[in-house]
C-alpha cells in the first residue's frame, strides 16, 4: 500500500522502514504512529521478511520526537490515546520475533530515543543526539521512555535522562547501553546493512527463540526465565533448521536455513 509518512524498501529478506517526514525531522503525529503499527504487521506476517531496518529520511533526525504542533491541542482524552497508540507500536516492533536494527544518524529525542529504544539492535552515527526532553514541555515520556531506559541503562541513568531534559551523545549512549553500536557517519549504512544480512541468513526460529527468551527472561525471575530457555531450546531439536544447521557444521558447509 501507499503510505503518507513512510517509505517502504525490500532488499532479499531484508525491509526498510523509513519515517519519511524530514521537513518535520521525521516527527511522529497519529497519522506516523498507525502508519508505522500498519508497516511493522505486515512485516511480522510476512514470511518473506527476515529482519527489519527502522530510520529515518534525511541526515539530521532519525525521529526527533512526537509532534509538538499536533500534542499542543490534546485534551487529557486525546493525550491518553497517543500514549496508548504509541505504546502499542513500541511493544509491537519489541515483540515482533524478528530482529528489528535501529539505524540512528541523528537526532533520536523523545518519542524518537523511545522508538529507538524498542528496536532489538541500535547502531548509532557518531554524530547523533539522543534524550528525554519532555520535562521541558511540562511533560513526561509517555511511549514506554520510562520504563525501557530503567531496563537498558538502570535507574540512575533514567532518571539523569527524563529529570535533567538535555540532550546526550552517541558515545555516552553507547556507555549507558541505550544503543549497541557507534560508527563514523560514513560507516553507517555498510555497519547496518552487513549485520542485517548476517542476521537474514541466520536461522529465523532460532532468532525468534532468543527474542523471545531475551524479553521473557527480563521481566521475570532467574529461575523462570532458565526454565523458559530450556522449553525454547529443547523445541528447537523439532525444527529442520536444526537439523539442517548441525548437519551444515558437521559436513563443513554454509547451513540453508528455512525458517521451518
Amino acid at each position: 500500500m501507499a503510505y503518507r509518512n513512510l517509505e517502504i524498501a525490500k532488499r532479499g529478506a531484508v525491509r526498510t522502514i523509513t519515517v519519511n517526514r524530514p521537513d518535520k525531522l521525521n516527527a511522529l503525529n497519529r497519522e506516523t504512529l498507525n502508519e508505522l503499527t500498519l508497516a511493522f504487521s505486515q512485516a511480522a506476517q510476512d514470511d518473506a521478511v527476515r529482519v527489519v531496518v527502522l530510520t529515518g529520511a534525511g541526515e539530521k533526525a532519525f525521529v526527533a520526537g512526537a509532534d509538538i504542533s499536533e500534542m499542543n491541542g490534546y485534551t487529557p482524552v486525546q493525550a491518553q490515546g497517543f500514549s496508548r497508540a504509541g505504546q502499542r507500536l513500541m511493544s509491537l516492533v519489541e515483540r515482533l520475533g524478528k530482529p528489528v536494527i535501529a539505524r540512528i544518524q541523528g537526532f533520536a529525542l523523545g518519542g524518537g530515543m523511545e522508538l529507538a529504544m524498542c528496536c532489538h539492535l541500535r547502531v548509532a552515527s557518531e554524530k547523533a543526539k539522543f534524550g528525554q526532553p519532555e520535562i521541558n514541555l511540562g511533560l513526561i515520556p509517555g511511549f514506554g521512555g520510562t520504563q525501557r531506559l530503567l531496563r537498558l541503562a538502570g535507574r540512575g541513568a533514567a532518571l539523569e535522562l527524563c529529570l535533567l531534559g538535555a540532550p546526550i551523545g552517541a558515545q555516552r549512549a553507547y556507555e549507558l547501553g541505550v544503543v549497541t553500536r557507534v560508527v563514523a557517519p560514513e560507516l553507517l549504512d555498510d555497519t547496518v546493512n552487513a549485520m542485517a544480512d548476517q542476521l537474514a541468513a541466520a536461522a529465523p526460529l532460532a532468532a525468534a527463540g532468543i527474542l523471545d527468551a531475551v524479553l521473557q527472561g527480563g521481566e521475570t525471575s532467574i529461575d523462570q526465565g532458565l526454565e523458559f530457555e530450556t522449553q525454547a531450546f529443547a523445541l528447537a531439536f523439532a525444527t529442520e533448521d536444526m537439523r539442517e544447521g548441525t548437519t551444515a557444521f558437521l559436513e563443513k558447509r554454509k547451513a540453508e536455513f528455512k525458517g521451518r
